[in-house]
């Protein structure tokens, strides 16, 4: 796999982490959408299909409507049965009846962490704009998902290589 791939799959790996991990209230977006599907399982006795969805709520494209349900199954609103078609299920159109997400799992916590130490390393071995952006974007990460000791820690390491790296300039 090469290096731009990694860096796509790191920072969708990282959208999904800090997506999963936060505890948001769905959107008005998403409430009409969570509504609609509701009621159209009730009338119809089965999930509509995206295309359904977006003619009914005013969408421009399927894949808005992809964006909200993924939004919604995350925040644990609606769930897929299997991988087929009109097999949306609605878990609750209450907010208090979601399964609360308060931060990342011990394993999304360890993934990250390797993740900004695997990018200092590969700094150390090559002195690259790129990857340095890449880990401001990572130390900051670890803050947004409350991991706040791996934050000062990898701030602190950040800190330190820019210092090292203005006294060879």
């Amino acid at each position: 796999m090469g290096s731009e791939q990694q860096t796509r799959l790191l920072f969708i790996c990282l959208v999904h982490v800090i997506t999963n991990s936060m505890n948001e209230r769905s959107s008005k977006r998403q409430r009409e959408l969570l509504n609609f599907v509701d009621g159209f399982i009730q009338g119809h006795g089965y999930g509509p299909s995206y295309r359904e969805i977006m003619r009914a709520l005013g969408y421009k494209s399927v894949s808005t409507v992809a964006v909200h349900i993924d939004g919604l199954m995350a925040k644990g609103y609606l769930r897929k049965r299997d991988r087929s078609a009109r097999s949306l299920e609605v878990v609750t159109t209450h907010l208090d009846d979601a399964p609360l997400h308060k931060g990342p799992t011990p394993a999304q916590e360890k993934w990250i962490i390797n993740a900004v130490t695997n990018k200092f390393d590969a700094l150390d071995r090559q002195n690259d704009p790129t990857t340095l952006d890449e880990l401001y974007v990572l130390v900051g990460a670890l803050k947004v998902l409350g991991l706040s000791g791996a934050h000062v820690a990898m701030k602190t390491r950040l800190i330190d290589y820019l210092k090292t790296q203005s006294k060879t300039v």
